[in-house]
């Protein structure tokens, strides 16, 4: 057997060894021998392959997979500009701790440099993004030394992206040179048999256990030594220790929907930060918070002691302004009554408000409200919710009632609009239930290929319910949505495209219709295959109906 086929064969079956039941792979010349490999263990039943047309496509669906399952998923390219496009999804595996593993066919070394057809200098191109990585040798032979050397690789590639051998999980970047040939020769390339490695190359561990064992270390944070009687709100991002709500004794909690605390969570809690009656002492924050700009002031008020608890899993806390007086584990509270209380009536008041305004028409300029609110509710138990960057997991935080029964993700680790739909159709993929994804036409259709799926692909059960305002909605709540910027905004901010939604999905094989106002269409299914709702919207009035929104709600608080 050639050495490239015999490295390739070995690294999935470590990888199956050691529990991988996903790839993604996207097809290339120089990565032919993972590629056929890979098909061969799909063909045995050893693992669940996906393929994609497109690299930064398909480094988000491995995430979105990973992100659902909890286990590391290898996205496996081939060599040049493939690899450079896995980069946003190595992005946010490393800022959200997603294990995800970057599998990059190589051109030879000696090759670098040369003007060689689709050859750069890739081995170390992720730099200090990925928590690990490796280049493996170019396979020219076969021999004991040789494998003992590829399957310790996948193993401290593997530990490294689990968090089990650095710091927190996250992306690792293994190179593969491969010299041709590139295909199995003679009986090798023979698609029958019941063996992925063939007779002669050497066995793994007689007992099928991966080659290296490597123990998840213990992580265990001293409880933060703040005054647990203390007027304390909490503050829940993405990440974090898992949710255990008898620890606030009735202490306020303000989460995003993405925090696994969201569903214990004061409904009216982001409107209501900047309210002097309700200025905490201290705050504890846990996990990682990126929504609300009003968690971001309180944070940096020197007025206000802030403590961090970063979870268990490694991960660093977080602290933008540089306030943070201890990182440790959140012991149980006990804050005072009348603080308890005072916010308890104040959540009361904003959630009645707010359902009013949504209601009444006074929120119709701000549509992405109502349905968040709505479609959150509608969605079964033991469903899944991907939100989009931007707006829709905002509308979500702002006026959603927060809920058990629903996994919420979203990519909070760089927040970009990279690959969303992927993302959501790896979750889906990988999740046991029905998934929903709610996002506006431009991270849409910033991720057009990944409503691709070849006809051989799996088919999730995912409802893409996209809010189309034609352009981009957040600007109108940032500053570059003021008046004095309205002779750029459109052509700058705005970038309408006029592109037909329902069209588009269609040509893909998504059954797509507008929405109807019926809220039952907005719900995930089983059963449902890959459905597209549109939900047309403006969005000129949208800085203006969230000011009136907001007044509303300081009315009934007064």
């Amino acid at each position: 057997m050639n050495g490239s086929t015999a490295q390739a064969r070995v690294l999935v079956d470590e990888l199956v060894r050691a529990g991988v039941t996903d790839v993604v792979l996207c097809p290339g010349s120089r990565n032919a021998p993972p590629a056929l490999a890979l098909a061969r263990a799909e063909a045995l039943g050893l693992i669940r392959l996906h393929v994609r047309i497109d690299e930064r496509s398909a480094g988000f669906l491995a995430l979105g997979l990973s992100l659902a399952s909890g286990r590391p998923v290898p996205v496996v390219v081939t060599s040049g500009t493939a690899v450079a496009n896995l980069h946003p999804a190595v992005l946010e595996s490393a800022h959200a701790g997603v294990p995800l593993l970057a599998f990059t066919a190589d051109r030879p070394p000696e090759l670098v440099g040369t003007g060689a057809s689709q050859t750069i200098a890739q081995a170390g191109l992720f730099g200090s993004t990925v928590r690990w990585s490796g280049s493996l040798a170019v396979p020219a032979t076969v021999d004991d030394t040789e494998v003992r050397r590829w399957r310790a690789a996948v193993a401290r590639a593997l530990a490294a992206a689990t968090g089990t051998g650095s710091a927190a999980p996250g992306p690792v970047h293994l190179d593969l040179p491969y010299a041709e040939p590139l295909v199995p020769e003679g009986a090798d390339a023979s698609p029958g048999g019941t063996d992925l490695l063939g007779p002669d190359v050497p066995r793994g561990r007689p007992d099928g256990a991966a080659w290296t064992a490597v123990p998840a270390p213990e992580r265990t944070l001293p409880p933060l030594p703040l005054d647990p009687a203390a007027r304390t709100l909490v503050v829940g991002g993405s990440g974090g220790p898992a949710a255990d709500p008898g620890l606030l004794g009735g202490a306020p909690l303000v989460a995003e929907p993405s925090s696994v605390w969201w569903p214990h969570a004061l409904r009216g809690g982001p409107w209501l930060l900047d309210r002097p009656e309700l200025r905490p002492s201290q705050v504890v924050v846990l996990g990682r918070p990126t929504l609300h700009r009003s968690v971001s002031a309180l944070l940096a008020d020197p007025d206000v002691d802030v403590y961090a608890d970063p979870g268990p899993r490694g991960a660093p806390w977080t602290d933008v302004p540089g306030t943070v007086r201890a990182v440790g584990a959140l012991p149980a509270l006990t804050p005072p009554d009348d603080w308890t209380w005072a916010w308890g009536a104040a959540d009361r008041a904003a959630a009645k408000a707010l359902d009013t305004a949504l209601d009444d028409g006074t929120a119709d300029g701000a549509p992405g409200l109502r349905l968040a609110r709505d479609l959150v509710g509608v969605q079964p138990d033991g469903g899944q919710l991907v939100l989009g960057s931007s707006n829709p997991v905002r509308d979500v935080a702002l006026a959603a009632v927060p809920r058990d029964g629903l996994v919420i993700r979203s990519n909070r680790g760089v927040a970009g609009i990279d690959g969303t739909v992927s993302t959501a159709v790896g979750a889906a993929l990988a999740h046991d239930g029905p998934t929903a994804l709610l996002l506006g036409d431009l991270t849409l259709l910033h991720d057009t290929t990944g409503l691709i799926g070849g006809s051989s692909e799996r088919r999730p059960d995912l409802t893409v319910v996209v809010l189309d305002d034609d352009g981009g909605g957040i600007f109108h709540l940032l500053e570059q949505g003021g008046p004095e910027h309205a002779h750029a905004f459109e052509r700058v901010f705005g970038t309408p495209t006029g592109v037909d939604l329902i069209g588009l999905a269609r040509s893909a094989g998504w059954h797509a219709t507008n929405w109807s106002g019926d809220p039952a269409e907005l719900a995930a299914r089983r059963g449902s295959g890959r459905r597209l709702v549109r939900v047309a919207a403006t969005r000129a009035d949208l800085r203006d109906t969230h000011a009136a929104v907001r007044r509303a709600l300081l009315a009934a608080l007064a």
